[in-house]
């Protein structure tokens, strides 16, 4: 088991964002976590790279309790996030950009060969690689934010909303590096995606999270067929220490 989730649960103040949360990956799976915006799915993502801090739980990550580790060590574990937004630096160049993601690794002859497997994976930095990244169009951010991450050396990815705000040409692009990913060089990934249908798609296997709790799990084509996917988007009855609502992407 690459990484198993206990219980988590995460806090803001009063309100639970996270409740009691448990999953698991395997080495080289593609598992989705999907849900309404609200539902808790970046919060989830941000409290297993250590961003938020645990209120109650247990993260094993490699056969190690990571839970009190700083947020450098488990990225040099190999934990990467490419975050919702991208969060690329627009100051800085394409180049500064993705020698980020590799701030615990030395220079060498690997990842100068591994800056150029990126830049042959994703030709339109590679032609933009002194320019700042505010040039940058939204598809091409998003490249650059997975490419950063890659060079974090990572055994497992999180993903969350790499679609988000990219045309449907774009947002395709984005899905065929995530399978690429996969498939290619063996990275497991943890997807959170508000375009469901398509997460699916790509996944063994998926989450189903409602206001902060798993409702559902399994085969995507199970999940599809059934109820619980529909309700978890439009609501059910609602816990009573739930709040009236939820920050929007948390």
């Amino acid at each position: 088991m690459l990484l198993a989730v206990h219980d988590l649960d995460v806090r803001y103040g009063r309100m639970r964002a996270v409740r009691s949360v448990s999953l698991a990956l395997e080495s080289g799976e593609i598992v989705a976590v999907v849900g309404a915006n609200g539902a808790g799915k970046s919060s989830l993502l941000r409290a297993i790279l250590g961003i938020e801090p645990l209120a109650g739980g247990r993260i094993e990550f490699d056969g190690e309790d990571i839970g009190a580790w700083p947020v450098s060590r488990r990225v040099s574990a190999g934990l990467a996030l490419v975050p919702e937004g991208r969060r690329v630096i627009a100051t800085l160049t394409v180049q500064e950009n993705l020698l980020m993601g590799a701030f615990n690794r030395r220079p060498s002859r690997a990842l100068a060969r591994e800056i150029d497997e990126i830049y042959g994976r994703f030709p339109n930095l590679a032609a933009r690689r002194t320019s700042a990244a505010a040039v940058l169009s939204g598809g091409e951010q998003q490249m650059l934010a997975i490419g950063r991450a890659m060079l974090a050396a990572p055994k497992l990815m999180m993903l969350d909303e790499p679609s988000l705000g990219l045309s449907p040409r774009l947002a395709e692009e984005v899905f065929a590096c995530i399978h690429s990913l996969s498939q290619e060089r063996g990275i497991t990934i943890l997807l959170v995606e508000q375009n469901t249908r398509r997460a699916l798609e790509l996944a063994n296997r998926a989450y189903v999270i409602e206001l902060g709790r798993v409702v559902s799990e399994g085969k995507p084509e199970h999940l599809l067929a059934g109820g619980t996917l529909l309700e978890a988007y439009l609501g059910r009855s609602k816990p009573a220490d739930a709040p009236a609502t939820q920050p929007r992407g948390r």
